[in-house]
């Protein structure tokens, strides 16, 4: 659509009159030297001399823009090659990636002659290209020519060997390249003790590859490989481009079908205070996770517990180092399988499992599994109060598993980063994620003073527990909810009746022992039997709120260009937060109206079922979870990214000042 859009414009420009128009970039031909009296070769120049503040384009634009083109008019008998173009630079905008030259750049090409004629020959030229600045875009076109002398004449060699410096060098040994669902990787010949510094790469041949998305290098031994994200279903039959390392120079590649090495070390990878930044929020995310209403009470009976256990403290410690063993393998657990789906070419974010409903059927048989155990409806044996190890594993890896439908404050950044960490990184940080979550029980444990002020235990404790009740209830109907939303009416009937089923049959299973291990078959029958009977999802088009429009990076650059103001939300309909930030602010009548009357356009980026361009937009801002807020003030080059939680007077605020 953006490249129609720039081919009317182009258009639109080409019928106004030549002296109308001042070109940005300028063009001029020019020849290394006079062609030899026999006849041959010699290398021409376009330059272009580049205002201030204006680029043009390298050979494939990137995501928007126009290569240039020309049109020879040669003597009879001369052909002329195609250009070799210096190394570029990455530009981007508006969520738009471009490989431009913002600085003046010649391109080469070697004209060829048969049999010299006497005199002189005559080169012209017709070329258009765009010019374009951070903000518009100006088809242009220009006329350039060239008289070149045979035999003698002027000698511009040293003026060439700056040209040619600023060409990428060709890598003699062929490189290889491996296409996987979503991911194209490249094995580029780079030996390891080459300086190469914060390499990019740039793809001559256009949509192979999706340029907006992050990408990453990994060093295996003299191969450098790029894992890049996949742009439509066709594998090419060759790969070329352009790697630019330290300093600016470039190496051109050709790569072919071929085998890609795996591991390695990862290229250009954060320091230590990144990796130290991302663990701290982290742990300070998850300790935030346990006022969640789905963990909150499971953490409170465990301090109940722990109450009850007081008397002996090194009980209350192994429970404790029990519960937090559970968290954090459950928790590095969900944040490894991420890495492998990843890694097997799949776009993928945090929550990634809770965008299939069939995990939340079971997720909402183990929510109300939760509920009727506190509701005093049978006894579940990672919440019965007993402080086995294995118990207090369990709990701690169900309160993980339950934990993750959304990224509260502090753990967006921190799970995005550890997204683009070495494995070892991300471990740390989805192990700092469990730690976090365990770590309030942790604390009552093993600090008495703490632990001395929990109430003595007695009849108050079953009241308590039958309270704890309808938190988990609320996140049954959440559940149900969710379910509804992602596989329609018929999968929330078919959830309700599940629900019911089981709360049957775990009051049964407390009659005899027998049925209680008949009814722990009859659970696992109808979780798998429910699961493959849900229906197919409905539209995500259909859970776009009234008055929004569905995000996509081109409706939002059109609307940017336009001059409006412009507030993106990302949300999912499992995250909680996301939620209630809807509920108590985007939504508002109040904020609403301050937006009719501003202008501002609000587009929404549902990431309930894990849409792709959505997870590669998310991780373009080194997320890897919603929610994400982005203010788009008209003309400005970047979004203001909100804070997590929002407030009515923090959107109102914006909407006014209309800066």
């Amino acid at each position: 659509m953006l490249m129609r859009l720039l081919l009317i414009l182009a258009a639109f420009f080409t019928a106004l009159p030549a002296a109308a128009q001042d070109t940005h970039l300028v063009p001029q031909l020019l020849a290394e030297g006079p062609l030899p009296l026999e006849g041959g070769e010699v290398t021409l120049a376009l330059h272009f001399k580049t205002e201030p503040g204006w680029h043009g384009y390298w050979l494939n634009p990137g995501d928007a823009g126009l290569p240039l083109s020309v049109d020879w008019t040669l003597p009879e008998g001369a052909s002329i090659s195609d250009f070799q173009y210096p190394t570029p630079v990455r530009f981007d905008a508006f969520g738009l990636v471009n490989y431009v030259y913002k600085k003046d750049h010649a391109l080469l090409a070697t004209l060829r002659v048969p049999q010299a004629p006497a005199g002189a020959l005559t080169i012209r030229g017709e070329g258009r290209w765009l010019a374009c600045t951070d903000k518009v875009c100006v088809p242009e076109k220009g006329s350039f020519s060239l008289v070149l002398p045979v035999g003698e004449g002027p000698d511009r060699s040293a003026e060439f060997d700056q040209f040619r410096r600023k060409l990428p060098r060709p890598i003699a040994t062929p490189a290889t390249f491996e296409a996987q669902g979503d991911r194209l990787s490249l094995a580029i010949p780079v030996p390891a003790s080459l300086e190469i510094g914060k390499p990019e790469i740039f793809i001559a041949e256009n949509g192979v590859v999706d340029y907006a998305a992050p990408y990453r290098f990994r060093r295996v031994g003299d191969q450098l490989v790029a894992d890049l994200v996949r742009k439509g279903e066709a594998v090419p039959e060759s790969v070329s481009g352009v790697l630019a390392i330290d300093g600016g120079q470039g190496l051109s590649f050709t790569a072919m079908p071929g085998d890609v090495p795996g591991g390695g070390k990862s290229v250009g990878e954060a320091g230590l205070a990144v990796v130290l930044i991302a663990i701290a929020g982290a742990l300070v995310g998850g300790m935030l996770l346990n006022l969640m209403p789905c963990v909150f009470p499971i953490l409170a009976m465990k301090a109940v517990h722990l109450g009850r256990a007081g008397g002996d403290p090194r009980e209350a410690r192994r429970d404790a180092l029990g519960y937090l063993a559970g968290a954090v393998i459950g928790t590095a657990s969900l944040g490894l399988l991420l890495l492998a789906i990843r890694a097997g070419g799949n776009a993928a974010g945090w929550a990634f499992q809770l965008q299939d409903p069939r995990t939340i059927f079971i997720l909402l048989l183990l929510a109300a599994a939760i509920t009727f155990n506190l509701a005093g409806l049978f006894r579940l044996p990672v919440l019965a109060g007993n402080v086995r190890t294995s118990g207090s594993v369990g709990t701690g890896a169900l309160a993980a598993f339950v934990a993750t439908p959304c990224a509260g404050p502090f753990l967006g950044a921190a799970l995005g980063t550890a997204l683009i960490l070495p494995a070892m990184g991300a471990l740390g940080v989805f192990a700092a994620l469990g730690l976090g979550l365990a770590l309030p029980f942790v604390l009552v444990a093993f600090v008495p003073a703490l632990r001395r002020r929990l109430p003595s235990p007695g009849p108050w404790m079953a009241r308590f527990q039958r309270w704890l009740a309808i938190p988990m209830a609320a996140t049954v109907a959440a559940t149900l909810w969710l379910l509804w939303r992602l596989s329609g009416e018929t999968a929330l009937w078919l959830g309700v009746a599940a629900v019911l089923l089981l709360g049957l049959l775990l009051w049964l299973s407390n009659k005899a022992r027998w049925l209680g291990w008949a009814a722990l078959v009859a659970g696992l029958a109808m979780a798998t039997g429910g699961a493959m009977l849900l229906p197919d999802r409905p539209s995500a088009e259909s859970r776009i709120p009234e008055g929004t429009l569905a995000w996509s990076e081109e409706a939002v650059a059109k609307a940017r260009n336009e001059g409006k103001t412009v507030f993106v939300y990302f949300t999912a309909d499992w995250c909680l937060t996301c939620k209630a930030n809807e509920a108590g602010a985007i939504q508002r009548d109040a904020v609403q109206e301050v937006f009719d009357e501003a202008g501002v356009v609000t587009f929404v980026g549902d990431w309930t079922d894990g849409d792709p361009a959505i997870t590669r937009f998310l991780e373009e801002r080194g997320r890897a979870a919603v929610p994400l807020y982005l203010w788009y003030a008209p003309g400005a080059e970047e979004p203001e990214e909100l804070p997590q939680i929002l407030t009515p007077s923090m959107l109102i605020s914006r909407a006014q000042s209309r800066e």
